[in-house]
């Protein structure tokens, strides 16, 4: 693929930027959610941790092939140190409002890129049609968290 605008390089990378700073990051296999979560929760959210690293992949890789260069940037913030010690019932309900703001971030590139070329908009769409799925996942393993307790 040739260059693309800078302005689709510059969507695409918010968006690789925010799947990669994205609280499903500390879901993964070593994560003490995933350990104290009952096998209908840890499976789902295990998923979305895959999920969240193949889009992150996924985005990065089109970026590459656009002509820009994908920025990772790892770490940690200070403000996120706070997760490490929350339960999952508290947990839960931020995993649904960081997937609401995932789906609004599509949402909203996707309507700014209408003119962008169909593999862009293809790999978005696939990639927000998962966000909504997982949503549901995730409503409803938030309200079984909450009613178990």
């Amino acid at each position: 693929m040739t260059s693309a605008p800078v302005a689709i390089i510059d969507a695409l990378s918010a968006l690789l930027d925010s799947e990669a700073h994205s609280v499903f990051r500390f879901m993964g296999e070593g994560s003490p959610y995933l350990s104290r979560a009952t096998a209908e929760v840890r499976r789902p959210l295990q998923q979305m941790v895959e999920t969240n690293q193949r889009h992150v992949s996924e985005l990065a890789g089109l970026i590459d092939r656009l002509g820009g260069v994908p920025m990772l940037m790892p770490g940690v913030s200070p403000e996120e140190q706070f997760l490490a010690f929350l339960s999952l019932k508290f947990l839960l309900p931020k995993l649904v409002d960081e997937k609401k703001l995932t789906i609004r971030r599509y949402d909203n590139t996707i309507a700014s890129l209408r003119d962008a070329p169909p593999e862009v908009l293809a790999v978005l769409a696939a990639h927000n049609a998962e966000h909504r799925e997982q949503l549901k996942i995730l409503e409803k393993s938030a309200e079984e968290v909450i009613r178990a307790k």
